[in-house]
Order: C-alpha cells, then sequence, then structure tokens
C-alpha cells in the first residue's frame, strides 16, 4: 500500500471515529478468554483491539458494534471456564474469542453447546478436538494434523527412516501424536521412541531427558511444543552437544510461528534446525498492519520483545473481522435467551443458531491470506520450510497439497507430486554444515550393538561356542565371515557382541522364525545366520540384501546309463528341425529343377521320374553339371546351409553319447509325487511346509538331519529311503562339494530371496550392510570365504543335462533357412521375368514381319500358333544345345 493510501486510511480513521461517536448502534457483547500472562495472549489482545478499531473506521455506517469483554484465564482451565460462565449469566454474551489452549476449548465449547453460543477459538490447533460432538466450536485456525504431509514429505525427501518425536504433556502436545505416527508408518518410517517433557520440566530433568536420546541411535527429532517450553530445550541441547553435526531438528508451527518473538539467544541455540509452518502471503496491508503492530504492542507491553505479529495474531485480527461481519448480516435485534433449554445458571441464545451460521460462511482476504472455513475450521493449503541460520531464517522451499515440494510457491506450476529433496534448496543443518545427515549414529555412551547367533545343523555356515576364559559368546562360519567382512566395510564403527540363542546344538527345537522373533522382542539388535529370507518374517523383522545364491532344489543320485537306444541318432534334432531340413530341401530341389530345363526334358516323363529328379537335385544338387548361373547360385548356398547342419547334428550327437553315461535318477519333483515315491528335506527347516505346498503326501515325505542324506539316497525309495532330498541351493552346494562322483543337483524347483540378515523394522543398519555386501560380491573376498567354508568344487551345477539339453531346435537356424529361402525365391523371381519378356519380345517379332509381308494374320489360328511357339521357345531360348544347330530362332517362328 502506497503513501496516498496510508493518508486516506488514516482519514478514514478520525473521520470514523466522529461518526462513531455521534452515531447510536446497536452493542453486542463479545467475550474474548486469553491467557495474558503469556506472549501469544498479549499479541493476540493487541491485534484483536486493532482489528476492532479498523473494521469500524472502515465500516462506519454499520448499525451493529461489537462490545469487547477481555478475560484473563492465568493458563488455568478452571478459570477459562468460570470466565466463560460469568460472560454467558452476567454480560448476555452472543460469542466467546479463545480460548487459547486446546484443553481450554474443549470445556469452554462444551458450555458454548449448551448455551447455543458460537465459541470461536484462533489458536486451539488439537486435532483431538472433536467437531462432532462440539457443534458450537469454531476454529479459525488450522489443525495440527494438516501439517503431517509437510513434515513426512521433508522426512521422505532425506531418505530419514527413524525420527524421535519430543513433545510437551499437554492436549497440545498428546493430539498430533496418533496423526504423525500414521502418516510415518505409510512411508516407512519408525518411531523407535517418544519424549514426553512435562511443561513444569527443570532444566536438569529435561537434560536428563537429551542425554537419554544421546544413548540411542536415532539423529532425527520432531519437536511438537510450546514456545515457552522449547526455548529451554533447545538451550539444554546446545548445552550438552545435540545441537552439532550429525543432528536433526524439525520444529511443528507450534514453535515456528513464533521463532521470531525468541529470545535472541534461543534462536542461536536453534541454528541449523529446520520449521514448518503456513503459508502467508506477503502483501501491502500485512506489511503496513506490521509497522502500526509493533508500535501498539510496545506501547502496550514495554517490557516485551516482538518483531512482528504471529501468525495467531493474524489469525485473531481476522476473527473479529469475520465475527463483526457476520453480526451485521443478522443485526442481533432483541436478543433472547430461552431458559428452557438449558440448565440454570445458563441460558440459550436466540441469535446463536443464525450467528454459528454466517460465521461459518464467512468469506474475505484477510491478513494471514484466503478466509475461509470448511467444516468450521480454516483450511491452508500450503505451508512454508524455514532452516534457522545466524542470521534469522531462510527459506528451504514449499509444501502444496498438489505439488508437494518446491523451491518456489507457483500455483500455475502442473508438475508432479514430488518428495525430492532436488526441489528444495540447500540447507545449513546443525553444525553449520551443508553435508546432509544420515539421521543416525552409533551411540556414544560405548554401548555395543547385540549380534544375535544360533546352532545351524550345517556348521559351515554358523555356530557358536563360549569362551573358557572370557565367558564371552565366539561365532564362526560362512555367515559370520560374511558379516565381519561387511562390518568392516562401514565408513564408521560398529561395535557389536555376540550373543547366543538356544543351545549349543543344532538340535534344538527353537526355530528359525523363533530366532529372528527376537529382533522384534528387542532382545538383540541384529541376527545373522543362515537365514532364509521369508515374506512371513518380513511382517516383523527388516532384512539385508541376500548374501548367497538363491533357491530351492533337489539331490538325486547319478545312475550308469548304457546306450541302447536304438533311434539314437534321430535325437540331436528336435522334431520341428528335421520337418524344416525336410522342408528346406524339397523346396531346394524344386527351385534347381524349374531352373534347369533340361532337368524337366523330355516334357513327357512320368511324375514318378520327375519327383526322383527333385529329390537328387535336393540332395546331390553339388554333383549335377549345372548350366543355369542361377541354379548354380541357389545349390552354393544349401551346400553351405547343408555343411552347418551336418556340422552340428554330428557335434550333439557326440554329446549325447559321452553325457548319457551319467544321468540323474530323477529330474522332476512333480514325477516323484505322482508315482508317489518318497522324499527326503532337512527336518530342522521350512522345506517341509514347501513340500506340503507342493501336494506331497506327509507320508511320502521323510525327515533327515544332513549327515543322513548320503544314506537315505543311497538305499532309494523302495528300500527305506529316498529319491531325492530337497533342500536350498547353498546347502546342496555344500552336501555336493563332499559327495560329487555319486550325486548331482537338480532344479531349482521353487525360489527363494537366499540368506540375509535380520534386523529391527526401520533399522538404518540395513542399507548399510546391504551396500557393503554388494561390495563385498563385487570382488574376490566372497570366494575366498566360499572357498573357506564350502570348498572349490567342479560339480555341475545342473544334473538335468541330458540329451535334452543338447538337442538342436528350428529356432537355432531359422536364419539359415530365411537366408536360402529368399536366395531360392529370388531366384524363381527373376527366372520368371526373363521368360516374360522374352515371349512379349517374340510375338512383337511375329507381328511386325507379317504386317510387312502384308499378309493377313488368322485371329483364329494365333493362339495355336502362339502355343506352339511357346513349345518352340523353351526349346530355342533356355536349351539351345537340344535344338538343330542349322536352325535359327527366326526361321523356327515363321513355320506356317
Amino acid at each position: 500500500m502506497g503513501k496516498p493510501n496510508k493518508l486516506t486510511f488514516l482519514l478514514f480513521v478520525i473521520i470514523g471515529s466522529v461518526v462513531t461517536g455521534k452515531n447510536s448502534n446497536r452493542n453486542i457483547s463479545v467475550g474474548v478468554i486469553l491467557d495474558l500472562d503469556t506472549l501469544e495472549g498479549k499479541m493476540a489482545r493487541t491485534s484483536i483491539e486493532m482489528a476492532l478499531q479498523d473494521f469500524y473506521t472502515i465500516h462506519s455506517n454499520y448499525s451493529t458494534r461489537l462490545v469487547l469483554d477481555i478475560r484473563d484465564s492465568h493458563q488455568d482451565n478452571v478459570k477459562a471456564t468460570l470466565a466463560a460462565l460469568d460472560l454467558l449469566e452476567n454480560n448476555k454474551t452472543e460469542v466467546i474469542i479463545g480460548p487459547q489452549k486446546s484443553s481450554q476449548a474443549a470445556i469452554v465449547s462444551e458450555i458454548g453447546n449448551t448455551s447455543q453460543v458460537p465459541v470461536v477459538s484462533f489458536s486451539a490447533t488439537s486435532p483431538t478436538l472433536a467437531f462432532m460432538h462440539l457443534p458450537y466450536f469454531i476454529r479459525t485456525t488450522i489443525n495440527d494434523a494438516a501439517q503431517i504431509k509437510t513434515i513426512t514429505s521433508l522426512i521422505k525427501a532425506y531418505g530419514w527412516r527413524e525420527v524421535v518425536t519430543i513433545y510437551e504433556d499437554t492436549d497440545f502436545g498428546w493430539g498430533i501424536l496418533p496423526f504423525l505416527a500414521n502418516a510415518l508408518e505409510e512411508i516407512n518410517v519408525r518411531i523407535p521412541y517418544r519424549s514426553l517433557i512435562s511443561k513444569l520440566s527443570t532444566d536438569d530433568q529435561i537434560k536428563l531427558e537429551l542425554y537419554k536420546l544421546q544413548t540411542n541411535q536415532t539423529r532425527v527429532f520432531v519437536v511438537h511444543m510450546s514456545s515457552s517450553l522449547v526455548s529451554n530445550l533447545f538451550l539444554m541441547a546446545k548445552e550438552v552437544g545435540m545441537m552439532g553435526e550429525g543432528y536433526v531438528w524439525i520444529m511443528t508451527d507450534g514453535v515456528t510461528n513464533m521463532v521470531y518473538s525468541l529470545n535472541e539467544s534461543v534462536t542461536s541455540a536453534m541454528k541449523g534446525a529446520l520449521g514448518v509452518r503456513p503459508y502467508i502471503p506477503k502483501t501491502d496491508e500485512l506489511n503496513y498492519f506490521t509497522i502500526r503492530w509493533k508500535r501498539r504492542f510496545h506501547e502496550d507491553n514495554p517490557q516485551e520483545m516482538s518483531n512482528k505479529p504471529s501468525i495467531y495474531a493474524l489469525w485473531s485480527y481476522d476473527t473479529i473481522y469475520a465475527v463483526a461481519m457476520a453480526v451485521e448480516r443478522i443485526g442481533v435485534q432483541n436478543t433472547k435467551f430461552d431458559n428452557s433449554t438449558a440448565p440454570p445458571p445458563l441460558h440459550a441464545s436466540s441469535n446463536g443458531p443464525r450467528l454459528l451460521e454466517e460465521i461459518t460462511n464467512i468469506k474475505f482476504q484477510g491478513l494471514s491470506g484466503n478466509f475461509e472455513l470448511i467444516n468450521r475450521e480454516l483450511q491452508y493449503s500450503s505451508f512454508e520450510i524455514i532452516n534457522i541460520v545466524g542470521g534469522g531464517v531462510r527459506e528451504v522451499g514449499y509444501w502444496r497439497e498438489i505439488q508437494g515440494l518446491s523451491r518456489v510457491l507457483d500455483e500455475s506450476d502442473k508438475k508432479n507430486y514430488s518428495t525430492s529433496k532436488e526441489d528444495l534448496n540447500p540447507v545449513i543443518w546443525p553444525g553449520e554444515t551443508i553435508v546432509i545427515p544420515k539421521g543416525w549414529e552409533i551411540p556414544l555412551s560405548g554401548t555395543k550393538l547385540r549380534v544375535g547367533v544360533t546352532m545351524s545343523s550345517y556348521p559351515e555356515f554358523i555356530k557358536w561356542e563360549i569362551d573358557p576364559q572370557t565367558n564371552a559368546t565366539r561365532a564362526s562360519g560362512y555367515s559370520v565371515d560374511v558379516f565381519e567382512t561387511a562390518a568392516k566395510r562401514l565408513p564408521y564403527a560398529l561395535p557389536f557382541e555376540y550373543e547366543h540363542f538356544g543351545e549349543a546344538t543344532a538340535n534344538s527345537s527353537l526355530t528359525y522364525n523363533e530366532f529372528v522373533y527376537q529382533v522384534f522382542l528387542g532382545k538383540y539388535d541384529i541376527v545373522i545366520g543362515d537365514i532364509t529370507i521369508r515374506y512371513n518374517r518380513t511382517l516383523y523383522a527388516d532384512f539385508s540384501m541376500p548374501y548367497t545364491e538363491s533357491g530351492v532344489a533337489m539331490i538325486v543320485r547319478l545312475k550308469q546309463s548304457e546306450n541302447k537306444n536304438t533311434f539314437i541318432f534321430l535325437q540331436p534334432l528336435s522334431l520341428d528341425l528335421w520337418l524344416g531340413t525336410f522342408a528346406f530341401l524339397i523346396y531346394t530341389g524344386i527351385t534347381i529343377w524349374i531352373l534347369e530345363p533340361k532337368m524337366r526334358a523330355p516334357l513327357k516323363r512320368s511324375v514318378s521320374r520327375h519327383v526322383g529328379t527333385i529329390v537328387q537335385l535336393s540332395l546331390f544338387a553339388y554333383q549335377e553339371k549345372l548350366e543355369s548361373i542361377l541354379s548354380k547360385i541357389v545349390a552354393i548356398v544349401s551346400i553351405f546351409v547343408l555343411l552347418i547342419l551336418t556340422s552340428s547334428y554330428t557335434a550333439s550327437l557326440s554329446s549325447m553319447l559321452t553325457v548319457q553315461q551319467l544321468q540323474p535318477t530323477a529330474t522332476d519333483i512333480y514325477d516323484l509325487k505322482n508315482k508317489g515315491d518318497y522324499v527326503g528335506y532337512n527336518k530342522h527347516y521350512f522345506v517341509e511346509g514347501l513340500l506340503l505346498e507342493i501336494g506331497f503326501d506327509k507320508s511320502k515325505m521323510r525327515g533327515y538331519s544332513p549327515e543322513e542324506f548320503a544314506g537315505a539316497l543311497d538305499k532309494g525309495s523302495g528300500n527305506g529311503g529316498v529319491a531325492a532330498i530337497v533342500d536350498e541351493i547353498p546347502y546342496i552346494k555344500l552336501f555336493l562339494a563332499k559327495n560329487c562322483k555319486s550325486y548331482t543337483m537338480v532344479g531349482p524347483i521353487y525360489k527363494t530371496a537366499g540368506f540375509g540378515f535380520a534386523f529391527p523394522k526401520g533399522s538404518p543398519l540395513v542399507a548399510d550392510i546391504s551396500r557393503a555386501i554388494l561390495n563385498i560380491a563385487d570382488g574376490d573376498e566372497i570366494n575366498e570365504i566360499q572357498k573357506k567354508w564350502i570348498g572349490d568344487s567342479n560339480c555341475p551345477s545342473n544334473g538335468s543335462s541330458s540329451m535334452e539339453s543338447n538337442r538342436l531346435n528350428f529356432l537355432s537356424f531359422w536364419g539359415l533357412f530365411f537366408m536360402t529361402g529368399v536366395v531360392s525365391t529370388i531366384c524363381l523371381l527373376i527366372y520368371a521375368t526373363m521368360s516374360f519378356c522374352q515371349k512379349q519380345q517374340k510375338n512383337i517379332n511375329v507381328v511386325s514381319l507379317e504386317t510387312s509381308n502384308d499378309e493377313t494374320i488368322d485371329t483364329e489360328a494365333l493362339p495355336a500358333m502362339n502355343q506352339e511357339d511357346d513349345q518352340i521357345s523353351d526349346a530355342v531360348v533356355i536349351s539351345p544345345a537340344e535344338s538343330d544347330p542349322d536352325t535359327s530362332p527366326t526361321n523356327a517362328t515363321m513355320i506356317p
């Protein structure tokens, strides 16, 4: 607003004051309940009084006037209740503005329901205020839950997996927690600890709570409390060293809205923190109001320091405007209070329902932005994210319902919803660093991570024992070496100690499901071992990426095989390849037969002789004396194809005759089921359930320990043993490394995710350990670990390498067949084109000769002549060697 507008406004104020004094207006009692001993209450009082003056200066012609009766509740629920009762009984108040706190608003709104008087609060933000049960409660502020999407988008953008909530022990503090917890769960972020701080806590008590937070891994804190309590929190956090590098502090709008009013020592301690608050459009009207407000506030409260009005001060200003406009619309004439509908000493207002409706329907552009109530609550779709820095605050970005995160607030931008940190400005984090904190650290208290280990049926993977000197648990095995190697690859030290689970025997009745469940119960920070990553286990634990090959397969015996198959020579080529080869040969023979007329002469040969000629050309075209260049091209291509086919056939047959010496006794799990054969499994693992899912009869299943596998397979299904052992691939490779000559692996028959390490849900270690495992897998270390514990076996990985694996099919040679087919077809087209052109040229010569001799052509005899010419043409042009040497083509065509 420029200077002329300001002068005009002041003129309105002076003239309005005079007119207001002269006119007679109906006065409407409006009660205001504030906590006047708080900074927020003092700021709101200044704004309310300025709003009343400004409104009636501009609207001096209005017939109604609000008369404010301001009461101090002294931050006490009982006093706020008594103030409301006094206003309703003695002042016949039509509207109550306030109180400030959600706990006070809940009680006063109950009284408003009974007396049918609207209760309008500009600062009671708790989501626990149930509008369904408080029909006369109006909130001209936003619900605390409205900012949750902004907070979760911020957390998701930086990839933090755990946050700790710090909140005050009041209705305001508790109200947001269920909504925040649900929203974080949706983005897979965990709250491992909730820190509750009383408003009466001393500095020492706050320090003690902060020390407790330091012993945890999580370094991301969401702070939801009033400005008076948050000042002590950040001062103590700085003192204990929690405002340094690696920490993340996110403040809700309850703190952020009042940041300009905080003491300089407090804002200095908060450097690096992030804050979320509703976006307030910057307008000339707001700037002009701020200048006037600061002067008025310091006149009313000379001992207070405040640079600018908080958003609650702006909402209180707009609230007076809304109430004054609603009162003017209904007129509020002949106010009546009905004693029959309300218990004494309360009276039911006759104007309350109309006022309630008018206030909720008011819409205007206020100092805080667009003033519009939906479901009796102020709506905000844009939030601002700020960063506390040395000189004050800096804008990091914005959040909108449609756009998500963005650097600038552009309502015309139609980009997709974003939760990317790339759409935010850089942040100066605690410790004055621009390096994004990872959100967790190993505790400084010296506490070691508890790593759970158990005994496996395969001690090569994991086993434990007690050190007789230190009484500590020692672990060894393939899984242990992978874990320890991965821990060394982390960019930080990872202190840990092993704790055993179960008995020192692999025959313990405890299952791996129970073992993994211990991280959910909090007994261990990590559990390691040959733990298969299964869906049911992911419900209560997170897993690293697998460090072994995945899948379930079968171990079967190898049998000696004699080549007694009479027709084994047919097996190198599949049926479709045999048929394709036959078609190729026939097509080649027909093509050469057409391109070589001598092969078709004499024309009166029998059909059987022509067929014999075609077959001969198909197989032995290279032995024939071909004269046409086109037929020679076709023959060369066919010889090339036959050479490749015969070479491939020879190699495949040789491979079959060699590999066929040793064959697996079974190749299909379902064949075993259909035959009723017995199958075995490791009785200590989950494979038993898998076989039942496949459909095996439990009576046909036999459980063994790994040491019994070989004996069971040697006996066979009919002699008290089994036809196959079903187990996981890493275990099978371990078995085959020791029993390579007599057994082989068939499969996999079922897919699994492999072995991994289990962590508590949301553990930040999951990503780092997984990256370390990937790093190990890319080098030679994983091979060295495998050689150490499993061995370097040269056994074939799949025992089902039978004749089927060496058989050639049509798809392997379709390119060759396509090539020869194209060449043959092109040659046929060239031949047909040449023949057609020569015939046309002959017809032209005949017509020109007869015309030059002035002879009349008998049109009825022309077809017969042409037919005869065709026969002679074939013999003369294409095969001149068989015609009379003394006869020229020209003379031949002139025979009458």
